[in-house]
């Protein structure tokens, strides 16, 4: 139990001291814009980049693990979508917001620190994979349902475009595209630039959960929705479940690289699904509820789930052996 609570205390520990430091400073939203300016667009770029221009180029083109992992949290989505619509009478654009709380984890700024503190560089080619398609993905799920829920829909091609732009613009992603492109032409970076990318990368990780502790901060429960009553078990529990089955059974990937898109998939709801809500003027309150306590309960989940890992409780392919 030390070295799991050695993984997990700095982590949530980082997220609970910007929490409190928020708390006890009271500065304004207004005053979060820099540092998540220096995270989305500096530092965890950075982070991917290095990662990445690292990797051999075999290891990159894993489609499988790719479809596989793309394929389960589509089908999460559809999932609480259709929970939604059912038992809650939810509109479309509602629904939407909710299967994006259930499927889009908080492996942006959980991810990267969490998987490295567990597993090591050997987490890095299947976190940025997992990232790059996962967000690709909620990227165009997003605008496409609630352009068909609008009743003015603009044309396909200004949604293309829009979709395309979010996509393919998102400094995340262009950092990867980089970073692959880097490994296919086997490029290093002079050393002076080097050493500035590692440095910046090394931030990335307690910058982002910082960050994430004082979003937290500043949007307090006002009420616990009861649609958390399905939320909460399927993106905690059932998504990180499903993914291990999907994993086992459609193929023999490495240990590292399953249990990664295991732990990836048991993080909370996205800081990002409260912003596409406000985007909308859709489930916003609701949002910023289903993001704190499922932070919070993942405290609990997340550590038992390391404790699996970690402990030998869990095996890498559920079929074999």
């Amino acid at each position: 139990m030390v070295e799991i609570a050695g993984l997990v205390f700095p982590l949530f520990g980082l997220i609970l001291l910007g929490f409190v430091t928020a708390r006890i400073t009271r500065q304004p939203a207004e005053a979060m814009g820099w540092l998540s300016t220096f995270i989305i667009y500096i530092s965890l770029p950075c982070l991917f980049f290095k990662l990445l221009s690292k990797t051999p180029v075999e290891e990159l083109t894993s489609w499988g693990f790719i479809a596989t992992n793309i394929l389960t949290t589509l089908g999460v989505f559809i999932l609480v979508y259709i929970i939604a619509r059912l038992a809650t009478k939810a509109s479309m654009p509602e629904a939407t917001i909710q299967g994006l709380a259930g499927a889009y984890g908080n492996i942006g700024f959980m991810g990267p620190g969490i998987a490295l503190l567990t597993f090591g560089e050997a987490a890095a080619v299947p976190l940025a994979l997992i990232f790059a398609f996962e967000n690709a993905l909620h990227f165009i799920v997003a605008p496409t349902m609630m352009a068909l829920a609008s009743e003015s829909r603009g044309s396909v091609r200004t949604l293309v475009l829009s979709i395309a732009k979010k996509v393919f613009l998102h400094p995340f992603i262009i950092a990867t595209l980089i970073g692959v492109a880097a490994a296919i032409f086997d490029y290093t970076p002079p050393l002076p630039v080097s050493r500035l990318i590692d440095y910046l990368a090394e931030a990335a990780a307690p910058c982002a959960l910082f960050a994430m502790g004082v979003t937290l901060a500043l949007r307090p429960l006002k009420r616990v929705p009861r649609e958390l009553g399905y939320i909460l078990p399927v993106t905690l529990i059932f998504h990180p479940l499903l993914m291990y089955l999907t994993l086992s059974f459609f193929g023999d990937f490495e240990p590292v690289w399953v249990y990664t898109a295991v732990l990836l998939a048991s993080l909370p709801t996205a800081t990002n699904v409260f912003v596409i809500a406000q985007q909308y003027g859709v489930w916003v309150e609701r949002a910023s509820a289903t993001i704190l306590l499922s932070t919070t309960l993942s405290v609990f989940t997340v550590t038992a789930l390391l404790f699996a890992i970690t402990s030998g409780l869990l095996p890498a392919d559920l079929f074999v052996g």
